[in-house]
């Protein structure tokens, strides 16, 4: 065979090459994607992460709080299908959320925001609030106050008068579990509330900064459908606000669970 003929009948080796490099980008796309979709997934039913960008549940949430919520708390929901229909669908249903829980939820007003309270009635509850004291079903929330001067001396935001707020521990009637409640006793605006009976599917939510919170108190009740999960540990802790020249990082949160 003739030189000619030989070269004429060889492969380039350019052209293995290429070939070889196609079929690895060929399978670390579809590695990739795979992965994204398992993602999609895990947070769309399982698990997502959230961050607080208000201070409404100081002094349980600060600003800058990064968190991880448990969206199978309320059922394990198919896939994406509230992006489909008006409300999830559950394939496995659970305990709806009870009183004292911290859920992320879409805003009624707008569902294009996600909010985080704490729900205070749950429904066939009746909810009303006198003189800053909760009330649900004519009972008062039990609470004490608390001498913790450090906790209102680490409370950030300059629209904070620290010598008029107090610092209270609520207990939660349903689970006995305690919580932290601020109030501001020179505000007088949401110092009474109600009474509010609770229709079926919806609940009434509260933010835990009681006198700072934009809540049920003023735009009305929460679709059970609205709710995505509930609140299960802070995993960072980081504020940067550029145009306030403010900057936050709290490492002693991290891992700190919410309740």
């Amino acid at each position: 065979m003739s030189n000619q003929d030989q070269s004429s009948s060889a492969k380039p080796p350019s052209t293995g090459r290429a070939k070889i490099n196609r079929q690895v980008i060929i399978e670390n796309v579809k590695s990739i994607g795979v992965a994204v979709f398992l993602v999609l997934i895990i947070r769309s039913s399982i698990i997502e992460a959230f961050k607080i960008p208000s201070g409404s549940m100081i002094p349980t949430l600060l600003v800058g709080d990064h968190i991880f919520v448990n969206k199978f708390a309320y059922g394990l929901k198919i896939p994406f299908s509230d992006f489909f229909t008006d409300r999830p669908i559950y394939v496995v249903d659970r305990d709806p959320p009870k009183r004292g829980d911290i859920i992320v939820f879409k805003f009624p007003k707008d569902e294009a925001f996600y909010y985080i309270k704490r729900v205070i009635g749950v429904p066939g509850d009746k909810v009303r609030v006198r003189d800053k004291v909760v009330y649900v079903n004519d009972k008062p929330i039990e609470r004490v106050p608390l001498d913790k001067p450090d906790v209102i001396a680490s409370i950030e935001g300059k629209q904070y008068d620290k010598t008029s707020l107090s610092l209270f521990e609520e207990t939660n009637s349903t689970t006995g579990e305690k919580y932290k409640v601020l109030l501001d006793r020179n505000t007088y605006i949401t110092e009474s509330y109600g009474e509010m009976s609770i229709p079926e599917d919806h609940l009434f939510v509260m933010g835990d900064n009681r006198d700072f919170s934009y809540d049920s108190r003023f735009w009305g009740l929460v679709p059970i459908k609205n709710v995505r999960g509930k609140a299960l540990f802070v995993w960072l802790s980081l504020w940067l606000d550029f145009r306030e020249s403010q900057y936050y990082f709290r490492p002693s949160r991290i891992g700190t669970s919410i309740y």
